[in-house]
């Protein structure tokens, strides 16, 4: 005989069913979220916004007046003959650079060397007359002491000897010349410097009066710097020259970028150009590594103070709005701070900074027109040529 189950044990089933069910649909949605949650991508955190950074270091900062100068040979000598003659032989190559004394040309020797030999035998001969007049004015001499011979003979004869003598010393005279001229034939080097292009070629006759010359020697070791700077920067000029400082000058190149060489400062002229309210200036720089050139064009930049222990950054940190000058500071933290600077002088893509920040401290250069009081930024770096790269 078959039992059907007792109603109690059914009711049980029946609530147990429930609850599973109630219990299944209550956790059902938090497992849905969590799969969404391991599926879905974390998202990175907000980024700053992007800036270019450098930091403030403590130096020392030269003031400078600049200028636009051209270089010049402090010597310039056109190399002529003093004397006339053939042109036979040129010792020097075109651009070279001599010394003075070396041999440059040379004349035919000839004709000098047949002067000197003509000056040399009327010397010997007036020499044998002197010799001859001085033995006769010996024995007239003794005549006129034994009453053999009238004195106006004796004195004629010595008369004769100082003019034998005078012409003696003039025939010694013309030998120096010829031996002169001889000379005058190698034509050598009265400075040193860079020889330029030859003007005369062999086979030339060359003469004194010629205006036109051999070829043109510049000295390039020193050189001279001449340069202008405006008539109200003399006060910072003239003081120091009177008490005797030695102001140091750099040469750039004509975008002020590159520096050529260093020099000093040789004199001030002595008036104003009334024209172009300017006066000049002349340096001197030793161009062992001839990095100036005669005529080269330069930006001259004269030292007229050094700002000693000066807390520096770059200019392009230097911002400014119509209440204050101001700079970003980047702190610890990745966040800005707009602060009030005291600007003391600029100086290329450099400025001073008086009072607002300390050396050590980050400065925003690039990347600051979205920048405000406590924003947040991400700090990029600046590219091989200095250039920033913030927001590219």
């Amino acid at each position: 005989m078959i039992r059907s189950a007792s109603p109690h044990r059914w009711r049980v089933r029946l609530l147990i069913a429930v609850v599973a069910s109630a219990l299944a649909a209550l956790m059902l949605p938090r497992l849905m979220q969590e799969q969404s949650t391991r599926a879905a991508p974390e998202r990175p955190p907000a980024r700053g916004i992007p800036v270019v950074t450098a930091t403030a270091e403590k130096g020392d900062m030269p003031v400078y007046l600049t200028g636009l100068g051209t270089a010049t040979a402090l010597k310039t000598v056109t190399v002529q003959s003093r004397v006339d003659g053939e042109l036979i032989d040129v010792a020097f190559r075109e651009g070279q650079l001599v010394h003075a004394g070396d041999l440059l040309a040379e004349l035919d020797p000839r004709p000098f060397q047949v002067q000197l030999a003509q000056a040399e035998g009327q010397a010997a001969k007036d020499q044998a007359a002197l010799e001859n007049a001085r033995v006769d004015l010996k024995r007239y001499q003794v005549l006129v002491e034994q009453d053999s011979a009238p004195r106006q003979q004796l004195d004629a004869q010595a008369a004769m000897v100082h003019q034998l003598e005078g012409t003696l010393a003039s025939d010694q005279a013309q030998i120096q010349s010829a031996k002169l001229n001889l000379t005058y034939s190698k034509i050598t080097a009265p400075i040193g410097g860079r020889v330029g292009l030859r003007l005369v070629d062999p086979g030339n006759m060359i003469h004194a009066a010629d205006q036109r010359g051999l070829v043109v020697i510049t000295e390039l070791e020193p050189i001279a710097l001449l340069f202008t700077i405006p008539e109200d920067s003399l006060p910072q000029v003239l003081p120091q020259i009177r008490a005797g400082r030695r102001l140091h000058v750099e040469a750039y190149d004509r975008d002020l970028k590159k520096k050529i060489a260093d020099g000093f400062l040789l004199s001030v002229d002595n008036e104003i150009d009334q024209t172009t309210g300017t006066v000049k200036l002349k340096a001197e720089f030793p161009n062992r590594d001839d990095a100036l050139f005669p005529n080269q064009f330069v930006n001259a930049r004269l030292v007229v103070e050094t700002i000693r222990g000066a807390v520096i950054v770059p200019s392009a940190a230097i911002q400014r709005s119509p209440q204050a000058t101001f700079v970003y500071i980047v702190k610890q933290d990745n966040t800005v701070e707009a602060r009030t600077v005291t600007v003391q002088h600029t100086e290329g893509d450099k400025t001073a900074i008086a009072r607002g920040v300390n050396a050590g401290e980050r400065v925003v250069t690039d990347g600051v027109d979205k920048l405000q009081q406590g924003a947040q930024v991400d700090v990029q770096p600046a590219d091989p040529d200095g250039a920033a790269t913030a927001g590219t």
